[in-house]
């Protein structure tokens, strides 16, 4: 039997891989859903080649652009803030969430109730939303598997361990362009380098996180949110070339890692088959590489933006939710020339240190509408900062 799977976010990076995972055997899935926000020419082409049952163009002007394209196929097209129950009437084997940023976190709602496994990708969604998103996995028994390299090694390798088993978890980063490059040339940067990530093909804003390892703030909460083990044991740690993704160091005196190629098709499609009847054609990673593995400590001169760990975990509970929005807003200055670099980083802890700070960071994230409150006032708290 065909198992039914929605790809939301199907034109990104993660969606786009998700297909080609897809697309080697069709014959074992039946896509229901494909959703974009802008990118209708590359929806209306996957909603062609794989003879998709609806697709959901979020952005209302491409509507009747699409819906002419694909007038001679049996696709139905949706648009706007629909709900994808709205969409979809039957029980979902799968759901890929990958839709950039915070606007993932209703669809990311959605599809927890009519779909028995959530495949995540959006950081955004689980840092600023999981109180209510695990209070509905609960409700509707719905399973989320992790899809970023760190947090599925992370699963693979705590199967069945429990917190009192774990010394340690480390995180990799591979510092991204600028590892080696000195501070004060770091001032000057430009966003056309700051995207040139060395490893991982990605879009420009989680290049730029990886860029000054906000990525890595974003993915020790997210850990910490998904498994539950203690705060105290994640420690970031730098591997240049990223064929390891995480490592757990035990209280029995081993140590366990995962290594793989830069592929996300790697985790997708492990995830995909839970691990079992697919035999993935990706390289291998030579022999002699594995023997210069390479650690290095993180160098928080260079990279600030790790100290902003502790203060997030000990700040309150909206304190992700306002530094997700002052990033995200500051990000998109810095791609637009607005501000620099190391910019990003110093107005994030500007934000920080506002004298409402405290009172919007302890707020509960219980609904939509408190998550909005935070981001709404960091993203004007921010702007007001930043652009005069």
């Amino acid at each position: 039997m065909k198992k039914k799977i929605a790809i939301l976010g199907s034109t990104g990076s993660i969606g786009r891989s998700t297909l080609e995972v897809i697309s080697r055997d069709k014959k074992s899935f039946d896509i229901i859903l494909l959703s974009a926000n802008n990118n209708y020419k590359k929806l209306i082409k996957q909603a062609k080649k794989f003879k998709v049952k609806n697709v959901l163009i979020k952005n209302k002007n491409f509507y009747f652009k699409v819906k002419k394209s694909l007038k001679k196929t049996k696709t139905k097209v949706f648009t706007g803030d629909i709900s994808l129950k709205k969409i979809i009437t039957t029980k979902l084997d799968y759901t890929m969430s990958a839709v950039v940023g915070l606007a993932g976190l209703q669809p990311t709602i959605d599809s927890i109730k009519i779909s028995k496994i959530v495949a995540i990708a959006n950081k955004e969604a689980i840092i600023c939303g999981w109180q209510i998103l695990s209070r509905l996995l609960k409700k509707y028994k719905t399973e989320v598997l992790p899809v970023d390299s760190e947090h599925f090694s992370i699963m693979e390798l705590t199967k069945g361990i429990s917190n009192e088993d774990i010394e340690e978890i480390i995180i990799t980063a591979s510092g991204g362009p600028f590892l080696n490059i000195p501070l004060k040339r770091l001032k000057k940067v430009k966003p056309k380098e700051a995207i040139k990530h060395p490893n991982w093909k990605m879009g420009k804003k989680i290049s730029v996180d990886s860029a000054n390892l906000m990525n890595k703030v974003f993915e020790v909460i997210e850990a910490h949110k998904l498994f539950n083990f203690d705060k105290s044991k994640y420690k970031v740690m730098i591997h240049p070339k990223s064929y390891v993704h995480s490592i757990i160091r035990f209280k029995n005196g081993l140590i366990k890692m995962i290594l793989y190629n830069t592929d996300m098709k790697i985790p997708i499609s492990n995830i995909l088959y839970k691990n079992k009847k697919n035999f993935l054609k990706t390289s291998n990673i030579k022999v002699k590489n594995i023997n210069n593995l390479n650690f290095q400590k993180v160098n928080s001169k260079n990279f600030p933006s790790i100290k902003l760990i502790n203060k997030c975990f000990s700040s309150g509970l909206s304190s992700p939710i306002i530094i997700n929005a002052a990033n995200e807003v500051l990000v998109d200055l810095f791609l637009k020339g607005k501000i620099e670099f190391l910019d990003i980083v110093k107005n994030i802890n500007k934000i920080l240190n506002h004298k409402d700070f405290k009172k919007n960071a302890k707020r509960k994230p219980a609904s939509i509408k408190d998550i909005q409150i935070a981001d709404n006032w960091a993203r004007l708290k921010t702007i007001s900062m930043c652009v005069r």
